[in-house]
Formats: structure tokens, sequence, C-alpha cells
């Protein structure tokens, strides 16, 4: 336990999380998408699927955590096994609680802005470049986690209550995407706000594509299967994580000031 709580409480020699590129977005959906589909792979495998979700995601927290520099490969794995438990989460409070996806998107959008304000009023920053501390990482992580939930949710709404179909929903959300980056460009939206904006739709956009390719032509599917579609997301995820572990473009810069010593 002592060990636990030192690797959850040390403090980062660097910034722990990526520098923002085109990259980042591709393997940001790529994860989101792969995600879903490993998720949704358990299904009819309810309890294989809990414990492989839960001893991911552990393993994954504590790789994280135990690294006090950005490392491509921890990042990304533990992004995906949040990905994947956060589609869990969502598909349970939806499927064994009966709570209707609406009910689902509104709890988990009050998470997020609950996680938000936590943050925002403890650190007075959302920037992503000052996640130089533990606390500050911790509440990041927490975000990823409710972003992953609420676009789970947010994205079976617009399938099956709104009846728009999983292709129709992708494209809804690939709209909605543009609408940060339309602000941030061309009318100056503040970076940080315009950056959690499109960060929060990557779920949705990467979900909808990853249940329209694996669903049932009955449910507006292209019935590719659930392992298919898992296996080739989830080896695009490898591959581009890959590359950027080799090239070693996306970590910040080392000027970035880190708060809290060691």
């Amino acid at each position: 336990m002592r060990a636990l709580r030192r690797i959850f409480t040390q403090q980062p020699l660097a910034a722990k999380v990526p520098e923002v590129t085109v990259l980042f977005w591709a393997i940001k959906i790529s994860t989101t998408a792969a995600g879903e589909a490993i998720s949704d792979m358990f299904v009819t495998r309810k309890q294989l699927g809990f414990v492989v979700e839960v001893s991911a995601f552990c393993l994954a927290l504590v790789l994280q955590f135990a690294s006090r520099r950005y490392s491509a490969i921890t990042y990304w794995f533990l992004a995906l096994a949040i990905a994947t438990a956060g589609t869990g989460v969502a598909d349970t409070m939806h499927l064994v609680f009966g709570m209707p996806y609406a009910v689902t998107s509104l709890f988990w959008l009050v998470v997020l802005g609950v996680v938000f304000f936590l943050w925002n009023w403890s650190e007075h920053t959302l920037d992503i470049h000052s996640i130089t501390t533990s606390r500050r990482e911790k509440y990041y992580w927490c975000v990823v986690f409710a972003t992953f939930a609420l676009g789970t949710a947010v994205g079976d709404f617009a399938a099956t209550t709104l009846g728009l179909g999983y292709l129709a929903s992708a494209a809804l959300f690939c709209g909605v995407i543009l609408i940060p980056w339309a602000g941030w460009r061309l009318l100056r939206w503040n970076s940080i706000f315009a950056f959690w904006f499109a960060y929060v739709i990557t779920r949705p956009v990467g979900a909808s594509f990853a249940d329209y390719l694996s669903k049932g032509h009955d449910l507006s599917g292209a019935n590719f299967g659930d392992w298919q579609t898992a296996l080739v997301l989830t080896s695009v995820v490898v591959i581009l994580v890959a590359y950027t572990a080799v090239a070693r473009y996306d970590i910040q810069s080392p000027d970035i000031e880190v708060a809290g010593g060691t």
C-alpha cells in the first residue's frame, strides 16, 4: 500500500500529457472508437469483460502514474483502458439499471462540469500544458473518464433515442467537432475552451463510427462484427502510438515549468 501511495503522490519531472497535434486527434478518435468496440465485444461475456476492463484500467493507471515523464505508450494505454471502462460504465447504467440515455447523458455532463469546476477552483487553470503536478494529473484523468462516459451516452442517445442511426450520428458529431476549431481559428475563442470542447466531442465521433461498423443491419450498422471491429481499431491505435513513440514529436517543450518539486 505504501508503494502504491508513493506512485500516486510522487511529483512529475515533466509534463505528463502529449503536445496537441493533428496526429494527437487521430489517435484520440481511434482510441475512443477502439474502446467502444472492445467494451461491446464483452457484452455477452459480462463477468470476463468486467475482469478484463478493471484489470486493464488498474494496470494502466499504475503504469501512467509510476512514470514521471510523458510516455506515449503508457499515456495511450491508459486512454484506451478508460475508453473501454467508460463505455462499460455508461452502458451498464442503461442496460442494467434501465436509465434512459438522456438521463445518463445529463448525469455525466454534470459530473464533467463538477470536475472541471473543482480543477479550475483548485489549480486556477485547465491548460493541459500545466499537467506538471500529481494533483493536476489526477484531475486530468478524472475529466478524461467523464468525457468518455458522457460521449458514449450522448452517441447512443443520438443514434437510438433520436433515431438518427450510427452513421448519421457520426456525421453529426463530425460537424459539431468543427465548431471549436472554427471558433478558435476564425473567432479567436479561448484555446483552452476550444480544446476541451473538441476533446469531449471526439468520444461520440469515435463511438458512433465504431458502433456503425460493428452493429447489425437491424441496428443501422454495417454488420462487420464486434470482435472484428475491435481488432481492426485496436490495431490502428497500436500502429499510430508506436509511430508516435518512435518519432517523439509529441513531447511538450522541456522549458515548461514544473510546479511542486520532486
